[in-house]
């Protein structure tokens, strides 16, 4: 995903949920899917996409983008 791709997904997903990408992080560090600060190497695209998708009805495209902004590829 380019920058301006993922710009668009996080205002789209703010609009939505009222949260931003540093919100959801502070919601997956409660999760578990964080270590140190860092998204553990376990943790996989698809696990991350499941949880946004039933917790906040964020479709695949923004749940991935959300996955991205955990890794730091903002």
């Amino acid at each position: 995903m380019n920058k301006i791709n993922l710009t668009a997904y996080y205002a789209t997903i703010k609009k939505k949920t009222g949260k931003t990408p540093a919100d959801f992080k502070e919601l997956a560090i409660r999760q578990g899917y964080f270590e140190n600060g860092v998204l553990k190497p376990t943790v996989k695209a698809a696990g991350v996409i499941a949880w946004l998708k039933k917790d906040f009805g964020l479709g695949h495209g923004h749940s991935l983008a959300i996955y991205h902004s955990f890794k730091g590829e903002e």
